[in-house]
């Protein structure tokens, strides 16, 4: 088993090493977050899109259903109750309102979801705490060393136990 720059775990590293280690695995997390940004804002896309295709056949519906349907519904009426004919147009036509307002109102509730997401937003704030935290960070503070015993006298004894 080892440490990410390579080496055993255990072993004591160098200040370079452990500041090479810190900046590579903080790379690999903007990497992560730059990833995850993508991901969110191609899912917050395909809401979008799910929306705007919804409006687009609800116009869909409306533009194109309105003869036929218009004229096969009023007949319809016409023919079930005797009412004047200019009636049960209207009538006809209310019905194709309604069904091109239960298709937008979906496209709204998608266009509400795609909006409401905020993904690439929740990563940014992810990303400005990270920053936040490693700005913040200082070095654990090191005990005065005793006037009697030498630092290479520390390192010799450092080097023999590990």
């Amino acid at each position: 088993m080892s440490a990410p720059d390579g080496s055993p775990v255990g072993a004591e590293r160098s200040i370079g090493q452990l500041f090479a280690s810190a900046t590579t695995e903080m790379s690999a997390l903007v990497h992560d977050e730059i990833a995850l940004a993508k991901a969110q804002l191609k899912q917050d896309v395909k809401r979008g899109a799910t929306s705007g295709g919804a409006f687009l056949v609800a116009g869909a519906v409306l533009v194109f259903s309105l003869p036929m349907l218009n004229f096969a519904l009023a007949y319809g009426i016409r023919t079930w109750s005797d009412w004047n004919l200019a009636l049960c147009f209207l009538l006809s036509f209310a019905a194709n309102v309604l069904i091109a307002i239960v298709l937008a109102l979906i496209g709204v509730v998608f266009a509400k979801k795609a909006r409401k997401g905020g993904g690439p937003q929740k990563v940014a704030a992810s990303v400005k705490e990270t920053a936040g935290v490693l700005q913040k960070a200082k070095p654990h503070p090191r005990p005065e060393l005793p006037q009697d015993r030498a630092p290479e006298a520390i390192e010799a004894v450092a080097r023999s136990t590990s």
